[in-house]
This record gives C-alpha cells, structure tokens and sequence, in this order.
C-alpha cells in the first residue's frame, strides 16, 4: 500500500505567500477561492459547511479526522453549503453512523463543495496564526503553482462586501411550525403567551431560529434589505438580529436597524452584535485569524460566569470604540475581545458567540430565555 506522500495528487491548495500544497480531491471538482480560516471544533462539520456564515471562506478543519460519521440531512443549519472549499487531513469516506443519509465526500460533490485532503493541516492552522487571514485557492483543474498562486493573490477578501445580502432569504416567512418536542424547551411552556419576533436573516442558522421558537417566540424570518417601516407594520413584540458571513460595515441593512433602536426590544448574535454596535456608534475592525470553533472560553461580566462557547467570526468590535451609552457584558478570556453588550437605557443587547451552538456546547443557551425576559419586562 502506498503512504500518503506516494500518492498521486488530484487537488492543489494555493496561499498568496506563495506555500503551494498537493493533495486529492474529496469533493467536487472544480476550483474556488477564499479568505483562509480555520475550525478548531472537532465535530459538527455538517452544521458547519451549511452555515452561511463561512460564505466567501475556505475552512480548513484542524481536527484530523474528518467524516467518520457521514452526513444527517436533519443536521442542516440552511439547505445550503457555504463555504467556498474544504480542507482536511484524512477523509473517513465510510461512514459509521445509524442516523447518516449520505457520506461526506458524496454529499460535497452533490452540494458542488470543492475540497482537499491530505494536506498538513496543521501546517496551514500554524501560517494562518503566524501570518493572519491568507487569501488562498483550492483547485482540480489547475497543477501549475505559479498560477495558482496568482489565482490566490487576485481572490476577492470578505472586506467591504456586503455578504449578507447574497446569502438572505428572498421573501419573509414564518419559522413558528418548527417545533421540535424533543428539542431542550427552554422556557416553561406556561411561562405564558406566545410572542412575536421578527428576525433578521443575514445567513441565520436554523438552530437559532428553533431556538428562539422554544423559548416562546412566533417567528417571522424577514430579508436583509426590509425596511424598518415594514418591520414594524408586522407589528412584532422584539426584533432579532441574526449571524452571517464577512464584514458588518458595508452591510445593507445598519440605517434601517438604526430606525429601529428603542421601538422595540431587539437582540443581535454574532454578525447582529457587530451591525448592532455600528449603528451604536462603536466601530469594528477585521481580526488576525478570527475565531472558529466550538471551545472559546467567554466570562459573563454580569454573573461572573465562565462559559464555552462556540463562535465563528473573523472580524470583531473594537473596545475601545464602545460610547458611553454601552455597557460591556461578555469578554473573551484567549484574547480579550469584545463578546458581548448591551444598552443602558434601550432594550438592546447583543454576543458575538453563538449561544444555539450547533455544533458546540450549550452553556449559554439561557439567552435566548434573558431575551425572552427582556421583551416581557
């Protein structure tokens, strides 16, 4: 048997430094390129190559094993796959798993998810780190480094696009059928009435709408480009702020958010947090490597608490752009990033984390109850 360096390469993988790695397809073929990131989570795969969030990046998985439990099409967090390529180590392409409809290469090559393995993943975890987010390209059809490279220097970054706007749905619709009795209920169903929310899709995950339907919200899911007038005319009792993929600032939606402060209680999760502090007058600013994974320490500034978290951003809110009218609620304890905020006088709070997880833990899942409380005070 030949080792994996014998092997003849079928897929190449590009950095604009110039670091040119061989490969072999494990997905479609074809070639796509993207901002470089890395996951650090060691499962949740499926959730992550449908998250909209990694629309416009190439995610390389640090964990090197991957696939050994195939795909479940009720894993899904949208009916997509997002990321422009995938790169892992080793690819399980059996998989071993009583709920899997489809193995992962299968379901890449269905989905059009152009991806290499057999690469030194920690290689590329241990560039991105030293040097910062690497634009880079991962290719099928093309064997010549030198092209490759180039191709690489002329990918488009996530910087100054508005991404939300390509991944959003294309007319509202309501979310409030998804309920899942088995799914955690996460507050008492006889707390009381039902309310109505409306979200914010700017590449939301399923699991945070069904979050936000068992802590007693009726939810109205409403495009990125809907303006506040017509959110309000759907008369809603709190408006949510959803995740989504690349830089908040160029984002279509931050003047109709601003029209929305202090009408009605609203909270914002990950790329919702970034829109919403814009609109508060703080600023963002694109981070080194970001954060991806299922396992950041967060301390919740209100209660002390330390939670794990999982996350997936790479640009963040500078602290100290934060005006006098916020109060910081969440820290990140690897690097002291912002991860979390509120208002002081509006009903208005926001994480950068992802408190639905998915894949990850559920230490913070209790939000999505403040949330609740927040809007019936």
């Amino acid at each position: 048997m030949k080792n994996d360096n014998e092997l003849t390469p079928t897929a190449w993988l590009a950095l604009e430094n110039g670091v040119v790695l061989p490969g072999r397809a494990c997905g479609a073929a074809g070639e796509r390129s993207g901002d470089m990131v890395f996951n650090t989570a060691m499962t949740g795969y499926h959730e992550i190559l449908t998250d909209p969030s990694y629309y416009g990046q190439v995610v390389v998985m640090t964990y090197p094993l991957i696939g050994n439990y195939g795909v479940a099409a009720e894993d899904d967090e949208s009916a997509g796959a997002w990321p422009e390529a995938f790169v892992i180590k080793e690819m399980s392409s059996i998989p071993s798993n009583r709920r899997a409809t489809s193995s992962l290469p299968d379901w890449l090559a269905a989905k059009g998810v152009v991806a290499i393995e057999g690469v030194d993943t920690r290689k590329l975890t241990k560039i991105v780190r030293e040097e910062g987010c690497l634009k880079c390209v991962v290719s099928t059809v093309d064997s010549n480094p030198a092209t490759l490279v180039a191709k690489a220097k002329a990918a488009k970054p996530t910087d100054n696009r508005d991404l939300a706007r390509e991944v959003t749905c294309k007319k509202p619709f309501e979310w409030n059928a998804d309920f899942d009795p088995s799914y955690p209920t996460l507050v008492d169903p006889a707390a009381g009435k039902r309310l109505r929310c409306v979200a914010f899709d700017f590449g939301a995950k399923r699991n945070i709408l069904r979050s936000l339907v068992h802590s007693g919200f009726d939810v109205t899911v409403v495009p990125a480009t809907i303006s506040a007038s017509d959110v309000l005319g759907l008369n809603p009792d709190a408006i949510f702020l959803s995740n989504g993929p690349g830089d908040p600032a160029p984002v279509c939606a931050i003047p109709q958010i601003a029209n929305l402060i202090g009408k009605k209680p609203i909270f914002g999760i990950c790329l919702g947090h970034q829109i919403l502090s814009i609109v508060l007058g703080a600023k963002t600013h694109k981070m080194p490597f970001g954060h991806h994974g299922a396992n950041h320490p967060v301390r919740d500034m209100l209660t002390g608490r330390v939670e794990i978290t999982s996350q997936n951003h790479s640009f963040a809110v500078d602290p100290a752009s934060l005006p006098s009218t916020l109060e910081l609620t969440h820290v990140n304890l690897n690097d002291q990033t912002v991860e979390g905020m509120r208002h002081k006088t509006a009903k208005v709070f926001s994480v950068q984390y992802h408190p639905e997880a998915a894949p990850g833990p559920l230490d913070s899942a209790h939000l999505f109850r403040r949330f609740r409380e927040m809007v019936l005070a």
